[in-house]
């Protein structure tokens, strides 16, 4: 289940705000320019299911989001627990980032944490089967996949150069809860 916790960025300990409802989560992240929808989920894709068949799934509502911001490229990017460059997928983007166009990500499978940084506050948001979330250009956050990750993402660009992750070198992201605690 989705959820949105939001924290004073200066003390993870203190919540301000906590909700599992999809109008909640909207509202709140939209008052800071984040997109986030819940989409119809199709039906289980078959087993191995190839990066067209889940395009294809979704393409009425890819095509949607293609026509209201300019997006130009769609991509799937799956990640397992048995990936042997899981550990390295986690780290490179547990750090606190920007990116010089929006992040869009529709969660087909699986689950990831993102951590927006806006208005003195980390917006905690756990994002699972059927959430978009769409961070705007230049929004601090990061990701957070967990130690054995199980998703399949359909990706929206603008530009692929635009999705390069331009580290802040703040350590914000190693003082909030970890993935692990958050979805458990």
């Amino acid at each position: 289940m989705s959820r949105l916790t939001i924290y004073p960025d200066s003390n993870p300990e203190r919540i301000t705000f906590d909700s599992e409802a999809g109008a909640e989560i909207a509202k709140a992240l939209g008052a800071i320019g984040v997109r986030f929808e819940r989409w119809e989920t199709q039906a289980p894709l078959p087993e191995g299911a190839d990066d067209e068949a889940v395009m294809e799934a979704y393409n009425a509502d890819i095509e949607r989001l293609k026509s209201e911001n300019g997006y130009k490229s769609v991509d799937v990017i799956r990640l397992a627990p048995d990936n042997p460059r899981k550990e390295e997928f986690r780290l490179k983007f547990l750090s606190e980032h920007t990116h010089a166009e929006d992040e869009v990500r529709f969660f087909v499978e699986g689950a990831g944490v993102f951590y927006l940084r806006e208005k003195d506050q980390v917006y905690m948001t756990l994002c699972t089967r059927g959430d978009l979330i769409s961070v705007p250009a230049g929004v601090r956050h990061w990701f957070d996949m967990g130690p054995q990750p199980s998703l399949t993402c359909i990706r929206l660009f603008t530009t692929p150069e635009g999705w390069i992750a331009d580290f802040t070198g703040d350590d914000i992201a190693d003082k909030f809860p970890k993935f692990e605690r958050r979805a458990a």
